[in-house]
Order: structure tokens, then sequence, then C-alpha cells
């Protein structure tokens, strides 16, 4: 295995992630960094950093798919792009190994790591989930979910028998929390517009399903806000089930701990995240849920005090919480703290970089939540201020089109919700995206017509 060595005889910064905050805080060193300081690696294993809240309406067809993603080489000029997996982090002799997509493994030496490698789902031991779940963390899921959903319509309008065609038409989604309520919000809005189109199709032949094993739904608003948001949703023709488990969802049959059982072709898995499992193959110091252990500062910590030339903050690190109002002590894993924790990281790493020994404490109380169920519809709270409807929906939209990096793509998302409000949501789906080639192969499987021999005068 070949170990690639700084080359440039400064020291490397490597930014273990290109999401939200690898992006930003890659960004903002380059920003400040002097000529010659020291050069920038971002790896990960997509050239684009996707912004997750924009997923739901990416499922739901109010978002196109490239306009929430973010080029990483176009807005990282200056730094080296590495498009591959981190597999194993060696801090002590300050290297990593990285395997690119079809190629070789190799290592990759540095000087300052700074830990941004995100979450992934937090799958359970559920019987099925692996086979007939999908979740929602990745644009590339966001877009088959669409496109899914939209063809089980289209193949539910053709059926006759009921049971089948209740069955595709069943939709569930497990977790309720912030994403999980904006996913099946966006979900039913979507396929209520889409069976409008077929004559064939009413909404009673539609079925939601949402399960949640809390006692209540979106932690991060009141507790009216909450009840608000399952009657709004009860409403609009969707089983809400709190306090309830999804125990077994082998082919599809699915089974919950109330003791109901259904089919349902389409299962999403929205019941939280953990820390992304490369800090799982490293020696550096986690605590009992996997995360990087971190200081205020953003350094990370062990028992033995701060661990030199590493950082962590966003989903895979445990930061104290400094305004008290997290979870056990520590910053909650949303787009709210890695949107403010980059520029300080990025400002503390340098000042390390520069031989400096005072270092900003990140600091940042909640200043609400924003949620979008659907088009015109939503909910929000600010403190004591609490908005539902269309002033709550364009509370969110404005939030989020501002939070998207870069004027482009703040660009593309306005345009695109500004053209939607005037022609509608966008239900085409596209057809066989996971299998592209199967015309072709079917083309060119196809016997020939047989040939005609002239007729003889």
């Amino acid at each position: 295995m070949a170990l690639i060595r700084n080359s440039k005889l400064r020291p490397r910064v490597l930014v273990v992630g290109g999401g939200y905050l690898g992006l930003v805080t890659a960004q903002n060193l380059l920003k400040n960094l002097g000529r010659g300081e020291a050069t920038v690696t971002v790896v990960d294993p997509n050239p684009y950093m996707t912004y997750q809240p924009f997923l739901p309406e990416v499922a739901g067809g109010s978002i196109e798919p490239r306009h929430a993603v973010v080029s990483l080489r176009r807005n990282l000029k200056g730094a080296e792009v590495v498009t591959g997996k981190v597999t194993k982090i060696v801090h002590a002799d300050k290297y990593v190994v990285v395997e690119p997509e079809g190629d070789e493994p190799f290592e990759l030496d540095y000087d300052q790591i700074v830990l941004a490698a995100g979450s992934v789902p937090r799958a359970l031991p559920i019987p099925g989930l692996k086979e007939e779940a999908i979740g929602l963390k990745r644009i590339e899921e966001a877009v088959y979910l669409r496109d899914h959903i939209l063809d089980q319509v289209a193949k539910a309008s053709l059926m006759e028998n009921d049971e089948e065609r209740r069955k595709a038409l069943t939709f569930v989604n497990v977790g309720g929390g912030f994403a999980g309520i904006e996913t099946i919000a966006e979900l039913e809005d979507m396929v209520r517009s889409a069976v409008a189109q077929y004559e064939t199709l009413t909404e009673a032949d539609v079925r939601f399903v949402l399960v949640e094993a809390m006692s209540r739904i979106m932690p991060e608003v009141g507790e009216s806000q909450a009840a608000w948001v399952v009657e709004h949703l009860r409403e609009r023709g969707v089983d809400v089930y709190l306090d309830t488990f999804m125990q077994d969802c082998t082919d599809k049959l699915v089974k919950l701990s109330n003791g109901e059982e259904f089919y349902a072709d389409t299962i999403i898995w929205n019941a939280g995240v953990k820390a992304n499992p490369v800090l799982v193959d490293s020696d550096l110091p986690l605590d009992e849920r996997g995360r990087v252990t971190a200081r205020a500062d953003l350094r990370v910590e062990g028992e033995d005090g701060v661990v030199e030339g590493a950082w962590a903050a966003g989903d895979n690190a445990a930061v104290p919480d400094l305004s008290g109002g997290g979870v056990g002590g520590f910053c909650v894993p949303n787009a709210q703290h890695a949107v403010r924790q980059a520029p300080v990281l990025a400002q503390n790493l340098l000042a390390a970089l520069r031989g400096e020994t005072e270092f900003k404490q990140y600091f940042h109380k909640n200043l609400g939540a924003v949620a979008g169920l659907g088009l015109y519809k939503g909910v929000s709270q600010m403190g004591d201020f609490e908005a539902r409807g269309i002033l709550a929906w364009a509370m969110h939209r404005g939030y989020h089109g501002y939070a998207i990096p870069t004027i482009d793509r703040k660009v593309r998302v306005f345009a695109g919700w500004a053209l939607n409000f005037v022609l509608g949501r966008d239900v085409m789906p596209l057809k066989d995206l996971e299998v592209p080639f199967k015309a072709f192969v079917e083309a060119a499987e196809s016997k020939p017509a047989p040939r005609k021999e002239p007729a003889k005068a």
C-alpha cells in the first residue's frame, strides 16, 4: 500500500468528510490561509456535498436533485479533493487509509485532521429491515424514492386485485423526528397530486402510516406544536402510531408492536442516526455512542487531555452544548449546529497552525425549528413564537434557502420554487434508474425479424 506524503513541504490539513461541516470548514481555511501556509485536502466518497434538509423536498418533487448538492471541486478552488472513503485513521502516526471506488487503497499523511464524517442511519436489528427498507440520508435515496413511489401509483392504476393495489399504495415511514415528519408530509402531498391524474384511482386507495416509538413527535418543538402536527397529519389521512415499534417487515409484511399487520411495498427508515462508523477503526477517543469526544473549542479530547492535531464537530462529534439545551449536555446532531461550528473550527485550527494558544469556544443557543409539511403547509417555533400553515412554510423555505451553501445553489433552489409556484408540483417519474441499460440489453437480445425473400417474377 503506497503512502502519499505531502510533497509541498507545508502542513497538510486533512478534512475527513465533505458534508456541510467539511465543505464550509475547508472554505473558511482556504479563504484565510496565507500563501503556502498549509495544504487543505478534503476526502469524501462523493464529489459533492448533500444539503440533507432538502432531501424530503427532493423526494417529494419540489426540488431538482442536482440543486440540493454542491460540487466540492468547483467550490474548493486551491484544495486537494480526493473522491474516496477513509477506512482507517492512525492518529499516532498521522495518516489515514483512503479507498477510492474501484481502485487500490492508499495511505495519506497529515499534520492536522478535521473529523467531519457526519452520520449514517441508525438501523436496528429488525427482521427484513435491511432487505426491504430504504433510508433517506443520500441524494440517490431521495431520487429513487420519488420515482419508486410515482411508479407504484402508475402500476396500481392498472391493478384489478384489491390486495395487490392496497399493498402498492401503502407507504410506511418509521421515525417521527423532523426528517420523518417532513418526509411523510411531502410524499403524501405528492401522491395525492399524482393520484388525481388517474381515473382508476381515488385518494381512498392510498394509505400512509407513520410509526414512532416515543409518545410524541418532533422533540425540537413544544408539545402543543407537536400535538398539532399529529392532528394535522391525521386530518390528511395519515395513520399516526405513537408508542409503537416496527417489529418485523420481512417480505414487506409490516408487523407493529400494537398488533397490527399489513403489507406495504414502500418502507422508509427515518429512525435516527449514529456517528459514521469510520471512527471505529481509529485510535481517537470515542464515547459510548461512537462519537469523537471533543471540547467546546472543537479540539478532540481524551482521558489524557487534548489530542494535538485533531479536531471534530458535527454529527460525528460529542461537542459540549454550553447553552445547556443539548440532550445529555451535548450538541444535538442537526444542521443548525454544523452551520455554526464550521467557522469556529476553521478559526481555531488557523490559530493552532500559527502557534496561538487561545481558542474560541463554540456557543450557540437554539433559535428554534422550522419544518415543511408539503406545499404551503408547515410548522415552526422560535422561542415563544409559534407559527403554523403557510407562514411557517415560508419561514422554512426562507431559512433553508439561505442556509444552503453557494450563491449558485441558492439561485437554482429559489428559481425552482418559483417555477413550481406557477406550474405546480412535477409528478413525472423517470423509469429504470436502477437498471439504465435495460432497454439497450433488451434490444440487443431481441431476435431480428425474419428476412423476406424477394418475390419472383
